[in-house]
């Protein structure tokens, strides 16, 4: 995050939003193993809203941008997700108040500030099989690599954390689900990946190559 943190933070959510809707179904089979089948479903209406509305959320700073999207989500997304993706993205404008700019520091808070926000209104912990498997640890890492003095806009720490959140997906594999509909099966959730956690490794992926190919355009530019 630099200067131009809006167009930054515009292009975060719009790539977001974009992921959510073209792996509706590959996320609809994650949950559909021992979920209600209905995840990628549910946050592919609601980015779908987002991205039908882009152009008229408000764009007085980033933090009113976020607040908007997390308004959005939270009353478009059905089920468990629309409270807690929603939350987030509120959770996240807040902790970007009035700012303009938002250095590499201020995106860790808003990250961080998601995730208590999840972790509240879900009443989710590390470790009982929820998207805060991948998330937090894809956090903890990217905010190592920033605090370690990243040169390159943090394209090389998105990447890694993306790679962190990938392989923490696939790590619930071995976790019996503790929340949602997929805590009624027990033991036999273990063996299958949770559903919203892959979608984090997923997403983070996605948004590391969209920061690369953005701070790759801007080095021409400049």
């Amino acid at each position: 995050m630099e200067p131009s943190s809006l167009p930054a933070v515009e292009l975060i959510v719009r790539t977001i939003a974009e992921t959510a809707v073209a792996n509706e179904e590959y996320f609809c089979q994650l949950d559909s193993v021992v979920g209600d089948g209905d995840f990628g479903y549910s946050l592919a209406r609601g980015f779908e809203k987002v991205l039908e509305e882009f152009a008229n959320f408000d764009r007085s700073s980033p933090g009113a941008f976020l607040k908007k999207i997390g308004l959005v989500i939270a009353s478009r997304v059905g089920g468990t997700s629309g409270p807690l993706w929603g939350t987030a993205f509120l959770r996240a404008g807040a902790a970007a108040g009035a700012k303009q700019t938002l250095a590499q520091a201020d995106a860790v808070v808003l990250l961080r500030a998601a995730v208590e926000g999840i972790r509240q209104r879900g009443g989710a912990s590390l470790g009982e099989k929820t998207l805060l498997d991948s998330l937090v640890p894809a956090i903890d890492r990217l905010e190592a690599d920033l605090a370690g003095g990243a040169s390159d806009s943090g394209v090389q720490a998105l990447a890694n954390a993306a790679q962190v959140a990938e392989e923490a997906a696939a790590a619930t594999s071995s976790m019996i689900a503790m929340r949602g509909r997929a805590s009624y099966t027990g033991e036999r959730s273990i063996g299958s990946p949770d559903a919203g956690a892959v979608a984090i490794g997923v997403i983070a992926n996605r948004i590391s190559a969209a920061w690369s190919e953005f701070c790759a355009q801007r080095s021409t530019e400049s």
